[in-house]
């Protein structure tokens, strides 16, 4: 099972009114929720760990998990109040305004975590989890304390209005890339990082020197890259789409990447790394084709495998 780990929220997005304004109606999101949901709707054996609210609002979550098959044993819940994230679309790009101090979501503590399944074989973290403590630190202790055991993938998905310490995320972000074996970056993240006026394979270089012995770059609709420590570079187009927006594209191009390695036998600690060249444009396209879907309709509605017209399953 992949235990995607971090946070669940509301998405508000704008709607119209009858009286020509503009209200907002509460849509399940969040990252790494989005990967979870993305990753069972692929028929993917998928686990969600984070701090649910038994608020309405944690209950529609949850509810959007199950129905996903989402896997929600790991699940903490508490009576703080649901994380909220408000959505201005503008040209089909997202920004985002949030409201998360003590939330169930927040205020996950390590001591909240028990012992793994034990059918968990690699962990998924990155988003606005990983910004600001106790969840944050939760999430590192845990990525720390089971690498090596389990193949581990970090997307952290910037926000950096959203962070209140940035020399502490900055450490923390070092430390989840020392310990992770598969990276996703944009290259606003990439610039982020190290923001330094050195050219983007330079600043790649360093990120896989930090830790990961795989980093992958997406670009939109210029398509996704691997970089490998080997030196050996893949790339794929995007898949043709219309967009109607971009939420939750990247969350469900990765639950494609993890879900195409797990059927290749390829998500294992240095499993992509060894990959042939053809497994890892595999992995890559799979990514790029159930995000294409996302993007052709409105909202964070990752595709249900039989979607893929075109995907034939695993031999």
């Amino acid at each position: 099972m992949i235990l995607c780990c971090g946070e669940a929220l509301i998405d508000m997005i704008p709607a119209k009114t009858e009286d020509a304004g503009t209200g907002f109606v509460p849509h399940s999101g969040g990252s790494v929720f989005n990967t979870a949901i993305a990753l069972g709707r692929l028929g993917t054996r998928a686990g969600m760990l984070t701090g649910l609210s038994r608020d309405l609002f944690g209950r529609q979550l949850d509810d959007a998990l199950k129905a996903s098959h989402v896997d929600t044993r790991t699940v903490v819940y508490s009576d703080r109040p649901a994380t909220l994230a408000f959505v201005q679309l503008e040209a089909g790009h997202a920004t985002y305004t949030f409201y998360d101090e003590n939330s169930a979501n927040r205020m996950l503590a390590p001591e909240d975590v028990g012992a793994l399944p034990e059918d968990v074989l690699a962990l998924y973290f990155g988003g606005i989890s990983l910004c600001n403590p106790p969840a944050a630190d939760t999430y590192l202790e845990l990525a720390e304390r089971h690498a090596g055991r389990c193949a581990i993938m970090l997307d952290p998905n910037i926000r950096p209005s959203f962070i209140s310490d940035i020399p502490a995320y900055r450490a923390r972000i070092a430390r989840m890339l020392a310990v992770a074996d598969i990276v996703k970056v944009s290259d606003e993240d990439l610039g982020w990082l190290y923001p330094g006026p050195e050219a983007l394979m330079e600043k790649l270089a360093a990120l896989l020197k930090a830790g990961p012995s795989v980093a992958i770059m997406t670009r939109g609709g210029s398509g996704a890259t691997a970089y490998l420590r080997d030196g050996r570079e893949i790339s794929v187009a995007a898949e043709p789409a219309q967009v109607v927006d971009t939420v939750g594209a990247g969350d469900t191009f990765n639950a494609g990447v993890l879900a195409k390695a797990s059927e290749l036998g390829l998500l294992t600690p240095g499993g992509l790394a060894e990959a042939g060249e053809a497994e890892i444009s595999d992995v890559l396209a799979f990514g790029a084709k159930v995000a294409a879907v996302t993007v052709s309709r409105a909202g964070a509605n990752p595709p249900w495998r039989e979607e893929l017209a075109q995907e034939r399953p695993p031999a």
